[in-house]
């Protein structure tokens, strides 16, 4: 089995939407003669399902005010965060009827770990790990061309209160068609491991995860993949043009629908937007304020436009609200729409 990791230039790449491209990329275009093996960790990120709603399933200002990236991955699932604190195991491997049978990939890694003292730990339901009830791996598969893309996450002690706030919606009354996460109970596997592992660092951890999966006694024995730079050139590409572009990560949201209202100086403010593709296709606007002009003018003002803040504010910034509802400013209705 060949080993690819984030490195380049003798530098590890802690970028998550860096290493989902890479996995992707080799899916398509790297047809090696062994299975390929992926293991990573990363910076913050929170990583969707390709069937959910990036909208209403974190917690947007939290991720905003935190920097952490949102990417949507290929492959079905929920939300999930994952940071520095998680090894992230990969792998692109020959359909022998593995596919869909999350204890036979499980395997390896139950072993490895129960090997390192983790000896608690059992799969549950269809594709998690538990130890002590509590969740701490979750694993997706997909098929591509005869081979089999999945993977599952390691969570040796991620930061849980920036998980519990970056998953817990700040977006209310939202009726979306999306697939919603299920939320679980989770763990840390570093209270469960031997005590020679306890202090063990997630770079080392990884390391030794990757020799037990390898069945090797050290790394430098792996069989490597190194990247070439037409490889590199490709997964950049895949980078800039999907894996960070907000048309991938939040254009293909399933429609929903959601209002918000609030009272300001100008009376009640109530409005409902319909939501397509992550662009405001229909907008009604209700309340008790006092304004001139008509109303439908406002609304149509916003249709197509993107949910986010800069460019609703750029948008209304043109426009003289006290025509329309009286004096409120454009910041005050934004922040409305987004609360």
């Amino acid at each position: 089995m060949y080993l690819i990791e984030p490195i380049r230039d003798g530098k590890y790449l802690k970028d998550g939407a860096v290493a989902l491209a890479i996995q992707v990329y080799a899916k398509e275009y790297l047809f090696l003669d062994d299975d390929i093996l992926f293991p990573y960790y990363c910076d913050p990120k929170v990583e969707i399902g390709k069937f959910q709603n990036a909208m209403v399933e974190v917690n947007h200002d939290y991720l905003e005010k935190h920097q952490i990236l949102l990417v949507r991955r290929d492959t079905g699932g929920g939300a999930v965060y994952v940071d520095s604190g998680a090894v992230n195991i990969c792998y692109l491997i020959q359909d022998t009827g593995i596919f869909g049978d999350f204890k036979r990939a499980y395997a390896p890694a139950i072993k490895a770990l129960h090997e390192l003292g983790a000896t608690g730990l059992v799969q549950s339901g269809r594709n998690d790990l538990l130890i002590d009830g509590k969740k701490v791996s979750g694993a997706a598969q997909t098929i591509s061309q005869g081979r089999v893309y999945g993977g599952y996450s390691l969570l040796l002690d991620v930061d849980y209160a920036s998980m519990e706030a970056v998953l817990t919606p700040n977006r209310k009354k939202i009726e979306s068609k999306g697939i919603r996460s299920v939320r679980s109970r989770v763990g840390s596997l570093r209270h469960y491991l031997a005590p020679s592992y306890q202090g063990i660092s997630v770079e080392d951890f990884k390391n030794l995860m990757v020799c037990k999966l390898l069945g090797i006694a050290d790394l430098s024995q792996a069989k490597r993949y190194q990247l070439s730079q037409n490889d590199w050139q490709a997964i950049d590409q895949l980078v800039a043009k999907k894996y960070k572009n907000w048309e991938w990560n939040y254009g293909r949201s399933p429609q929903y629908s959601y209002h918000r209202d609030g009272r300001f100086a100008i009376g009640t403010l109530d409005v409902h937007l319909d939501v397509v593709n992550s662009r405001i296709a229909a907008c009604r606007i209700y309340g008790d304020f006092f304004g001139q002009g008509d109303i439908i003018d406002l609304e149509q003002a916003l249709i197509g436009l993107r949910m986010e803040k800069e460019d609703l504010l750029q948008a209304l910034n043109q426009l003289d609200l006290s025509t329309y509802l009286g004096k409120i400013s454009a910041q005050e209705f934004v922040d409305l729409i987004f609360s």
